[in-house]
């Protein structure tokens, strides 16, 4: 290969990170693997092309194939979701979501979203982060057992009258009840915003409910439960006007809206390679089989919360209908800090989290975040996950004591051993 031979020191970084992923258990719920046909897409030649603009609208000559590429994402979005406009270009999850409040808001008006300690996503409002910084953010938490509070939703929203909405979440365990969000969002004439970031190859699968004509605009990410490569999507219903056409800040206007904020809003040219690298994603997320790795996702969650609960975990909401499950440790006399470096040093990967109401520093927090879509790739099924179950509560339990972890993490290799990844690629060859 040209890496190894133009620069060892990075093939030599990748095969390590190739080995890191092959021999431990990837169960942070935001990952995923591509195919090998998403990674040759994504390591194409598209990344030469400068292309700003959108198809039969470029600023650039010389954009014809990729205006091919552009349009074969576009349509299998739109037929994927059932929509009828899309928007592939944000370079990630935090550019569409920057995108669509550029799009909808006016510096200093108010937005309101889920707290990002009771699982909700920095963007969603954030103190420090911009979307909390050049608007009027309002938070909302949840219930003291964890469930999204709509009661809560409904009288911030009475109160503070926010132009924008948004419901997602990024630690969230349970369905998401679009239609109540709707309520809320209509009682104060609010724009609704969902991110399904998380949860759209659910959605994708039939195991969530979607959003579809119930949300304003919607946003997500390609690369977690949807598994393709790292990127982002808006979608919404209604068509583009003309390109210099001004248009007023309108539900009917919005993929107009939308297509501007990304160009000439926040972004310059598309990431041909990843454009192609999520085309190719969309059209596996449409194949049968897809259909079978959402619902076994969710199987093999629920499978691996109910081993938890039987170890005496205190999971938040008591479980999980999606892909994820947050792990309050308090019970266990550990932290959520000290519980993912011991998981770690025993081969298994998960992030450190806050649990609603949290009482200690988001920095060290009480609980752990972990999910199933990673494991699911790799044909994993429920009879592993309890197996994983049992292998996490004994790295927990024995968090300190190296030689008890080095146990678990030779099982664990000696499992991942027989659910093999990406078996012919090697950077350093």
């Amino acid at each position: 290969m040209h890496l190894s031979k133009n620069d060892p020191e990075v093939a030599s970084a990748l095969n390590h990170e190739l080995a890191r992923q092959q021999d431990g258990l990837e169960m942070i719920p935001s990952e995923n693997y591509v195919s090998e046909a998403v990674l040759e897409a994504l390591g194409s030649i598209g990344t030469n092309k400068y292309s700003e603009g959108y198809p039969g609208v470029r600023y650039y000559g010389g954009c014809e194939w990729v205006d091919v590429i552009e349009n074969l994402a576009r349509d299998r979005a739109k037929a994927l979701f059932g929509v009828t406009h899309a928007n592939v270009q944000p370079a990630s999850g935090c550019a569409a979501n920057i995108a669509t409040l550029f799009a909808l808001l006016n510096p200093g008006d108010t937005l309101m979203g889920m707290n990002l300690f009771y699982g909700g996503h920095m963007t969603h409002g954030l103190p420090v982060n911009f979307s909390g910084r050049y608007y009027k953010s309002v938070q909302y938490t949840s219930t003291p057992d964890g469930y999204m509070d709509f009661d809560q939703m409904m009288a911030l929203a009475r109160e503070h009258k926010p132009k924008l909405i948004i419901v997602g979440a990024t630690a969230y365990p349970r369905i998401i009840d679009w239609k109540k969000a709707r309520v809320v969002a209509d009682e104060v004439g609010a724009f609704l915003m969902a991110d399904i970031s998380h949860i759209a190859g659910l959605i994708v699968s039939g195991d969530h409910p979607s959003p579809v004509g119930i949300a304003d605009v919607i946003t997500t990410t390609t690369h977690k439960t949807l598994r393709g490569p790292r990127g982002a999507m808006i979608l919404c219903n209604g068509n583009p006007s003309t390109p210099l056409k001004k248009v007023e800040v309108a539900r009917e206007n919005i993929p107009t809206l939308i297509d501007r904020a990304i160009i000439p809003g926040i972004q310059g040219g598309p990431h041909n390679h990843q454009t192609a690298a999520i085309a190719v994603a969309l059209k596996e997320a449409a194949m049968p089989s897809f259909k079978e790795y959402g619902h076994q996702i969710v199987k093999n969650a629920k499978a691996l919360s109910s081993r938890l609960v039987d170890r005496g975990f205190d999971l938040v909401t008591g479980g999980t209908d999606n892909h994820l499950m947050v792990v309050n440790l308090t019970n266990k006399g550990i932290s959520g800090k000290q519980a993912e470096a011991a998981l770690g040093r025993a081969g298994i990967t998960v992030n450190k989290n806050t649990v609603p109401f949290e009482p200690r520093s988001p920095f060290d927090p009480s609980g752990i975040r972990l999910g199933t879509p990673a494991l699911t790739s790799r044909g994993m099924k429920e009879t592993e996950m309890e197996i994983v179950g049992e292998l996490i509560a004994r790295a927990i339990t024995s968090w300190n004591d190296d030689a008890k972890l080095d146990e678990v993490e030779s099982e664990v290799r000696e499992m991942t051993e027989k659910f093999p990844i990406y078996k012919d690629i090697n950077y350093e060859n």
